[in-house]
């Protein structure tokens, strides 16, 4: 496996309690790796830690080939960021903050492209003070990938966006995936991290308390169920079933003879329930 982030041991602290606590974990290049965890669990400052921000860590955290703290000049030309909350020059326009930021770097992609990409097209000559906050969280995102990175720091990327928009930054993630970039995404929010993620970890209190695929820590915990409701004696009723063993539900099956079902549906526990079962937190 081509690891791109190699994380072993990682300590950090804010003041003399440890904020980051014996953290270690690997991600491959082309994955995506979701952080998950409620606010104040430590992930922005793990994102910090793996983007150069933060340096003085113990433990070794080496991304791109690179141990963090002592990197090379190089090391921002391989790696996008786009934090939560916008770092945008407000009395600029967008294809300005684009032209300005694209100048620190020697690779640039096509800055109309990426307007494009994100609907800001039309909206890329008013200045981003007028900006609504999902355009600048849509504009922000863009300015993360202007120099082509190999490898892409996203913190809440579809934080206050609309579903449609939402859905577009989600489906521009997974382009970014395809051509091979490393992705961490950090985030609170339960349904991106299942769609998007190849594994996430459980971060709490500077610790991981889980690191699985999202499938694999939702089946560790309980099979899919079927619940289904038909009538008895003038009244609805619900019954149950593990998915595995309605060959074995004799009334489901004389029900479904019968043509007796008012409803069936599958269902199965969500990350956010396996968070609670795992860490005894709720991701918000």
């Amino acid at each position: 496996m081509n690891e791109m982030i190699n994380v072993a041991d990682l300590s950090f602290s804010y003041t003399r309690k440890p904020f980051i606590d014996g953290v270690s974990f690997d991600v491959a290049g082309g994955e995506i790796f979701g952080f998950l965890g409620p606010s104040g669990a430590g992930k922005t400052t793990l994102q910090k830690i793996l983007t150069g921000l933060i340096k003085k860590y113990k433990g070794n955290v080496r991304v791109n080939g690179q141990e963090v703290c002592r990197h090379e000049r190089n090391f921002h030309e391989n790696i996008g960021v786009c934090f939560e909350f916008p770092s945008l020059y407000e009395k600029l326009t967008a294809r300005e903050n684009l032209r300005f930021f694209g100048s620190l770097y020697k690779k640039q992609r096509n800055i109309e492209e990426l307007l494009e990409s994100v609907g800001l097209q039309s909206e890329a000559d008013k200045r981003v003070s007028d900006y609504s906050k999902g355009m600048k969280t849509r504009l922000n995102f863009i300015k993360a990938l202007l120099h082509d990175p190999a490898v892409l720091f996203l913190d809440e990327p579809t934080s206050g966006l609309d579903p449609s928009n939402a859905r577009n930054l989600k489906d521009l993630i997974l382009a970014e995936k395809a051509k091979d970039k490393t992705i961490i995404l950090t985030t609170h929010n339960m349904y991106d991290a299942t769609e998007l993620c190849a594994r996430v970890a459980f971060i709490v209190d500077g610790r991981i308390s889980a690191l699985d695929t999202p499938r694999n820590l939702i089946m560790s915990k309980g099979a899919m169920t079927v619940e289904y409701v038909y009538m008895k004696e003038g009244k609805e009723v619900t019954g149950r079933t593990a998915l595995n063993q309605t060959g074995d539900d004799t009334l489901l099956q004389s029900l479904i003879a019968e043509n007796r079902l008012l409803s069936i549906h599958s269902s199965e526990p969500t990350l956010n329930d396996i968070f609670v079962e795992i860490t005894g937190r709720r991701l918000r």
